[in-house]
C-alpha cells in the first residue's frame, strides 16, 4: 500500500519562519515566500517511503538493535558525530540474509544456507569493508547454541570457515567478507554462507529447538556524492579552534566591550514524527538545522573571518552612504548529522550527511 507523506505542504509550512527571520524585506500580501525546506529534509526526500517495493512495518528485532547501538557510538541524541568515534565512512548499509532450503535442525546441529542478494548499488558508492554480523553463542534454558560461518562451495571454490575478529563486541563477532564481494569488475551480485550451530548441553538436559537469529551483512561504503561528509573528515567538527572561536560573534563582543548585537543562532526544531516520517527514520527524533538572526555589529574588524567586502561595505553604510545595508548576520561554521532509516528493501542504511546543522555566526 502506497504511503502518503506530507513532505511539500508541511514542509512550505516549516519554512516560512526560516524566511520571516532570514529575509526581511516586506512580502506581498497572500503571496508565499520561495525558500526551500532545510537541506536535510531535501535529502532525505528521495528516501521517503511511497514508491513501489516499500516494506511497511517498523524494523525489530536484533539487527535494529545492533544498528542501534552503532549509531549511539557514532553520534549524539541529535545526530551530531561524535568526536573520535568515526566508523571511517559516511555509510553503513544492513543486508539481511534470504534463507533456502528445509528443516535446519538435525539432531543437535542446526545448519542453514543463507544468501545476502545485493542490489545494484549507485556508481557514487564505493565498498570499502564488508563483514557478516553474527552470535557466536547464545544461552538457552539447558545450555547453549555454539555458532560459527561457512563460505558455501561452488564449483570455483570448496567451502571455508570464516574466522572472526579476535574481540567480539557486546557478544556479537563479525567475519570479514570482503574479498569475496568484490571481483575485478566490482562487487559481485550476491553471497552464500552457512549459519552452523551446535547445541552444547549437559548429559540428559533437553531444549526446545530455537531458531538463532540469522546473521546480518553489513557494507561499509563511501558515498561520494554531493552532500555527504567526506571519508576523511576533519576532527573540526567539535574541536576548539582559538582561531575560529576567537572570531565568533559573541565572544567577539564581550570581549572588546563593543556594541552589543542580536545577531546569534536561533533553534528550527523539525520533528520527524510531525512529518510522518518516525515509522522509517530510526535516529535522530528530530533535526534542529538552526539558523542566524539579528543585526551586526558597527565596526567588523578584518581578523573577525568576515570577508572584506563586509568590511568595506560596513564602513560604506556608516560613512558614506546609509542606503547601503550593513553587512548580514549568516552562519558561519556547520556540523554534519547522521541519520538511521529503514530503506524501501527492509535493509537499514547509516548516513552522514555534511554541513546540515549551523553552529555559529558571522557577518556577511
Amino acid at each position: 500500500m502506497a504511503l502518503l507523506h506530507p513532505f511539500p505542504s508541511l514542509l512550505l509550512l516549516l519554512a516560512v519562519p526560516l524566511c520571516r527571520a532570514a529575509n526581511q524585506s516586506t512580502l506581498p500580501p497572500g503571496s508565499l515566500p520561495a525558500v526551500p525546506p532545510p537541506p536535510l529534509l531535501q535529502a532525505l526526500q528521495v528516501q521517503a517511503p511511497g514508491s513501489r517495493g516499500w516494506r511497511t512495518g517498523p524494523a525489530s528485532g536484533q539487527p535494529l538493535r545492533y544498528m542501534l547501538n552503532l549509531y549511539r557510538r557514532a553520534a549524539d541524541r541529535e545526530g551530531r558525530p561524535r568526536h573520535g568515534h568515526s566508523l571511517g565512512t559516511n555509510t553503513v548499509r544492513l543486508v539481511r540474509a534470504s534463507s533456502h532450503g528445509g528443516q535446519p535442525w538435525a539432531g543437535r546441529w542446526y545448519v542453514q544456507p543463507l544468501t545476502y542478494r545485493l542490489e545494484s548499488q549507485p556508481e557514487a558508492e564505493h565498498l570499502l569493508r564488508a563483514t557478516v554480523v553474527y552470535l557466536p553463542s547464545l544461552l538457552l534454558a539447558h545450555g547453549r547454541l555454539l555458532c560459527a560461518l561457512e563460505l558455501a562451495a561452488t564449483s570455483e571454490a570448496p567451502g571455508a570457515l570464516l574466522s572472526p575478529a579476535a574481540h567480539p563486541r557486546h557478544g556479537w563477532a563479525e567475519a570479514d567478507v570482503t574479498p569475496y564481494l568484490v571481483s575485478g569488475n566490482g562487487s559481485t551480485g550476491s553471497l552464500a554462507l552457512r549459519h552452523v550451530c551446535v547445541h552444547a548441553s549437559r548429559a540428559g538436559s533437553r531444549d526446545s529447538p530455537v531458531a538463532p537469529s540469522h546473521p546480518f551483512l553489513l557494507l561499509y561504503l563511501n558515498d561520494t556524492r554531493a552532500g555527504l561528509a567526506p571519508l576523511a573528515a576533519e576532527p573540526r567538527r567539535h574541536r576548539r579552534d582559538t582561531r575560529m572561536l576567537a572570531h565568533d560573534l559573541p565572544g567577539y563582543l564581550r570581549e572588546q566591550g563593543s556594541e552589543k548585537s542580536d545577531c546569534s543562532l536561533r533553534p528550527f526544531p523539525v520533528s520527524f514524527a510531525q512529518l510522518g516520517w518516525d515509522h522509517w527514520i530510526i535516529a535522530p527524533h528530530r533535526y534542529n538545522p538552526r539558523y542566524c538572526k539579528g543585526a551586526c555589529p558597527r565596526l567588523l574588524r578584518y581578523d573577525y573571518h568576515a570577508p572584506n567586502h563586509a568590511v568595506v561595505q560596513s564602513f560604506v553604510h556608516q560613512l558614506v552612504d546609509a542606503n547601503v545595508p550593513r553587512p548580514s548576520c549568516v552562519p558561519y561554521r556547520y556540523s554534519p548529522i547522521s541519520v538511521l532509516m529503514i530503506e524501501r528493501n527492509g535493509g537499514i542504511l547509516y548516513k552522514e550527511y555534511e554541513n546540515m546543522i549551523a553552529e555559529s555566526c558571522t557577518c556577511r
